[in-house]
Formats: C-alpha cells, sequence, structure tokens
C-alpha cells in the first residue's frame, strides 16, 4: 500500500514537474521495498516481545499460585502449633 502511494505520488510530481525516469521510478521502488522490509522486522520483533511477555506473565502467574499455596500451608502449621501450644499449656 505505502509503495503504491509513493510510486503514485512520485508519477504525479513527475507528470506535473516532468517526465520521470525509470531509475527514479526503480529509486522510488527500492525505497519502499527498504521501508516494507524495516516494518516486516519491526513487526517480527514486536512479535517476539510479545510472546516473550506472555511467557513471562504465564511463570508469574504460576509463581503467584505457588506463594498463595506455600501462604495457605504455612497458616495452616502456624493454626497446628497454635492449637498444640494451647493444648500443652492446659496440661
Amino acid at each position: 500500500m505505502k509503495k503504491q502511494l509513493a510510486l503514485a505520488v512520485l508519477l504525479t510530481a513527475g507528470t506535473l514537474g516532468g517526465c520521470v525516469t525509470t531509475s527514479e521510478i526503480a529509486e522510488v521502488r527500492a525505497m519502499a521495498e527498504k521501508a516494507q522490509a524495516t516494518a516486516d522486522q519491526a513487526l517480527a520483533a514486536a512479535n517476539s516481545a510479545k510472546s516473550t511477555a506472555d511467557q513471562a506473565s504465564a511463570t508469574a502467574n504460576a509463581a503467584s499460585a505457588k506463594a498463595d499455596s506455600a501462604e495457605a500451608t504455612a497458616n495452616q502449621v502456624n493454626e497446628k502449633i497454635d492449637r498444640m501450644f494451647k493444648k500443652s499449656m492446659m496440661k
């Protein structure tokens, strides 16, 4: 789309200002292709970054779940120790 737009602009400018040479068209086409390649690389990098972020989020969620489980276990152990202490104090 951008290539076509750039080419159309060049052709229009060339028509208004004089003849457009084949080399000028080739130069504009090369610039448009380079811009497209750069955009494609940026998209690939963004997709890779999103994938990495998604993996990091999943890992963080798993770690949070494990921490919640460990906290619940620790609370159960503390309650059990408190009951045992109270029971021993009653003897």
